[in-house]
């Protein structure tokens, strides 16, 4: 797992669809990111395939935002590895819903 092999500890928890939308509505997601997997760290969100090393940034730098996400599973993205990998956006947003791009690989 991407995040373990950084140093991370995870919690995994396993629930059902309408389980998982309750946690992505209750952290305020924006429906536009919602992707995959949803991950909270010290009041941050962390929705998909976040790259561990912004995730230690905003844990570190403690931005003004709500968290981070990357939409979808774009190939390239930690855990989608493969051998056509893309572009990709990771997506800042905000408590008011705004939503800026904070990096992209």
């Amino acid at each position: 797992m991407h995040l373990q092999s950084k140093g991370f500890k995870v919690e995994k928890k396993d629930v059902t669809d309408n389980q998982l939308s309750e946690i992505k509505s209750k952290y305020r997601v924006p429906d536009k990111l919602q992707s995959c997997h949803t991950a909270v760290a010290q009041g941050y969100v962390f929705e998909g395939h976040v790259p561990a090393d912004l995730i230690l940034r905003v844990l570190k730098e403690k931005p003004p935002i709500r968290g981070l996400a990357v939409p979808g599973m774009p190939s390239g993205s930690p855990g989608m590895d493969g051998r056509n990998p893309q572009p990709y956006e990771i997506m800042a947003f905000d408590k008011e819903g705004g939503v800026t791009v904070y990096a992209k690989r």
